[in-house]
């Protein structure tokens, strides 16, 4: 079984954003980059979508979510600035192909972490809007597979 793990799609700059960051939405490039995500997850079996409830996170995950009619959960616990443990205890704990949607300190974290554990991962990138396929066999996972952002 696979839990993908995304890393938002591009944001608006920060810099720039004078609102709360929590609110700081997709730029045009982060919703083509949503769209495309959409379509290439979405042609997978997914039971379950979670994402962090920072706007550029629910945001990525939108078109997959309405292509399968999955309801996205948004989870504190996974926006940024949190540990990446509870990250993996949701990846841990699937019960089916899963999506996660989180920030790059929380996956950063939770790579280097499986990368401690001795998995196998081909890759070290974190990109805005990435996945990473996470295949997970009796509840611990065994192996990480990088997919680059779509352009």
């Amino acid at each position: 079984m696979y839990v993908y793990v995304v890393r938002h799609a591009k944001a608006g700059s920060r810099s720039r954003w004078e609102s709360d960051d929590r609110e700081r939405p997709l730029s045009k490039n982060g919703i083509a980059q949503s769209i495309a995500l959409g379509d290439a997850l979405g042609k997978l079996e997914i039971d379950r979508i979670y994402s962090s409830p920072f706007v550029r996170c629910v945001q990525t995950v939108e078109p997959l979510s309405a292509r399968l009619d999955v309801h996205v959960v948004a989870d504190s616990q996974l926006g940024e600035g949190y540990a990446w443990e509870y990250a993996l205890e949701l990846v841990e704990a699937a019960a089916g192909p899963t999506v996660i949607c989180s920030h790059g300190d929380v996956i950063g974290d939770l790579m280097i972490a499986l990368e401690r554990r001795g998995v196998p991962l081909d890759d070290n990138r974190i990109e805005k809007g990435s996945v990473w396929a996470l295949r997970v066999e009796d509840g611990q996972v065994v192996a990480g597979e990088y997919s680059r952002p779509p352009a």
